[in-house]
């Protein structure tokens, strides 16, 4: 199973854009579905993005049509283009990679130190 690394993460005022990365230890090119999660204080965490079966993607309602999610077969690397950031999108970001139902259900994923993205209003 490949490590995930995330990175990308900063402070930005509402309105503004940035792009996490998921670098991974070996080749990403067997792996089906990919994902970005993210977890607010006092909150679960959430599926926010997925990419699977190559180019599939799905989106939560809550960053759809602001976010992208991609990944990038060559560089073993995962991406999210979030774009017009609200304050409700502070949170730590997370990724992973392994089957779609697990993807989807977050059981079994091993998660890493995530990444930390704060909107100020």
């Amino acid at each position: 199973q490949v490590q995930l690394v995330e990175s990308g993460g900063g402070l930005v005022q509402a309105g503004g854009s940035l792009r996490l990365s998921c670098a991974a230890s070996g080749s990403i090119f067997r792996i089906n579905a990919m994902g970005w999660y993210r977890q607010a204080p006092g909150k679960q965490r959430e599926l926010v993005a997925v990419i699977h079966s190559g180019s599939t993607t799905f989106y939560a309602d809550s960053v759809k049509g602001r976010f992208t999610i991609s990944r990038d077969n060559a560089k073993n690397t995962l991406y999210l283009q979030m774009n017009s950031l609200k304050p409700e999108d502070t949170a730590v970001y997370y990724c992973a990679a392994d089957s779609l139902k697990v993807i989807l259900t977050m059981s079994g994923v091993r998660w890493g130190q995530g990444t930390q993205v704060t909107v100020s209003s």
